[in-house]
């Protein structure tokens, strides 16, 4: 399912939403720029779980294949390769990775869910709290991956995590609010306006699905299902502990009949 809009009304600015997904699209852009030299910055941004959990100063080995010419011709070598440092102190990974993406269907849809979701929530907890919620659910996500990967030598990019840990908080902070939503059936793509609990659980549904075949299938592996599993429980979560009202919410002036009476005298 495609979310095109919800119906609940922003007050302010979605400052902090809006600057997320500025970086996340200037990175991007330097992604695409780099060209081939792209694997480069996400072997050295991109959070690989046994580069975390080696020894230090150990080399992380990966699968190589090396083209090599003979008499007879190029010939494809198989063989392996150290891992490219991290860029960064390896446990920064975990929010660098956030910031990367795969491709324009990843970037393109990660930055589209978080458009949707995102401004609501930070309308509701205010720029610093909403902040501190996406890069904290984003590193959450980071390290459920990681805990179910914990040798794996694939780096993990994507701002999935995080943004699957505002639609948790999402989730919690509207319950009756609804979502327009393209639903792709075959030959036919209607458009119906669904309650976003049934949305966010539906997709949350899938993610739960697919990590749990991830396990003991290689067809689902690629994709950080574990990840999006962490960082909605996470921004669900916190959501409940914040609360459903804005922290920042102030509470209407109360006036009483005598008051009223005066003001209707003058």
């Amino acid at each position: 399912m495609i979310p095109l809009k919800d119906d609940v009304v922003c007050k302010r600015t979605p400052i902090v939403n809006y600057i997320m997904i500025a970086i996340c699209s200037l990175v991007f852009a330097l992604q695409v720029w780099t060209g081939a030299g792209n694997s480069y910055v996400v072997e050295r941004m991109g959070m690989v779980p046994a580069r975390i959990a080696s020894i230090p100063e150990e080399p992380v080995l990966v699968p190589s294949r090396v083209a090599v010419e003979t008499p007879f011709g190029i010939q494809i070598i198989d063989g392996v390769r150290a891992l490219e440092p991290a860029a960064v102190p390896e446990w920064l990974t975990l929010v660098t990775c956030v910031f990367l993406h795969g491709g324009w269907l990843h970037f393109l849809g990660n930055m589209w869910f978080l458009f949707i979701f995102g401004d609501n929530v930070e309308d509701r907890l205010g720029h610093a709290t909403y902040a501190a919620l996406y890069l904290g659910t984003g590193v959450i996500a980071g390290l459920a991956h990681l805990v179910v990967n914990f040798d794996s030598t694939a780096p993990t990019i994507g701002a999935s995590g995080a943004i699957a840990g505002v639609m948790g908080a999402y989730l919690w902070m509207f319950p009756t609010s609804r979502v327009l939503t393209v639903v792709p059936l075959l030959f036919i793509w209607p458009i119906l306006i669904i309650p976003a609990p049934l949305f966010l659980l539906f997709w949350f549904g899938m993610q739960f699905w697919s990590g749990t075949l991830s396990v003991t299938s290689q067809e689902t592996a690629g994709v950080a299902w574990w990840a999006h599993i962490g960082g909605f429980l996470a921004g669900l979560a916190c959501a409940a502990a914040l609360g459903r009202e804005a922290p920042d919410a102030t509470p209407e002036p109360v006036h009483n009949h005598e008051d009223a009476k005066h003001e209707d005298a003058r």
